[in-house]
C-alpha cells in the first residue's frame, strides 16, 4: 500500500483562503485535506483530493467514555458513513472525551461498546473509525 498524504484544514484556514489552500494542496501534489466542515468539499473533491479524514461525532471533551452519549454519537456516525457513499472519506474521527473523574478500565471498556454500536456500520461502508486519543498533559485536563 502506498503511503498518503494530507493536510490538516484546521491548521491553515484561519491563515489561508480556502480557495488558494485547496489549489496549494493539490498543486503540492497532496492525496487529501482532513478535518474539514463539509462546505469545502465539494471543491477539495472538484481539485482532485480526498476528505482523508472528518469527525465523525461532535464534541471532543464528551465522547464516547459516557453511555449517555451513544445513542447521540451512534447517531452521527450513521450519518456520516451515508456520506461516504458521495464523497472520498476514508476515515471518521471518534473521540473518547476527557475523563469527567471517571476510572479509566471503565472509560475503556465504555468506549469500546460504544464502537461496537457502530461497527459493522463502518466496516460496510468501507470507512475506518479512528479513535483519536486527547493529550490529558496540554490542553485536556483529566
Amino acid at each position: 500500500m502506498a503511503l498518503k498524504h494530507s493536510i490538516s484544514w484546521w491548521c491553515f484556514a484561519d491563515k489561508v483562503e480556502p480557495k488558494l489552500l485547496i489549489e496549494s494542496a493539490a498543486q503540492l501534489g497532496y492525496d487529501g485535506i482532513d478535518l474539514v466542515e463539509q462546505e469545502f468539499w465539494d471543491p477539495i473533491c472538484d481539485a482532485g483530493l480526498e476528505l482523508a479524514a472528518i469527525n465523525g461525532h461532535v464534541t471532543l471533551e464528551d465522547g464516547l467514555n459516557k453511555l449517555e452519549n451513544h445513542d447521540r454519537i451512534e447517531r452521527e456516525i450513521v450519518e456520516k458513513l451515508e456520506l461516504t457513499s458521495e464523497y472520498p472519506i476514508h476515515c471518521l474521527i471518534c473521540f473518547t472525551g476527557n475523563r469527567h473523574q471517571e476510572d479509566d478500565q471503565r472509560g475503556l471498556d465504555v468506549t469500546a461498546q460504544g464502537l461496537q454500536r457502530v461497527a459493522k456500520a463502518a466496516e460496510d461502508a468501507g470507512t475506518y473509525l479512528v479513535l483519536e486519543l486527547l493529550n490529558s498533559k496540554v490542553d485536556h485536563p483529566g
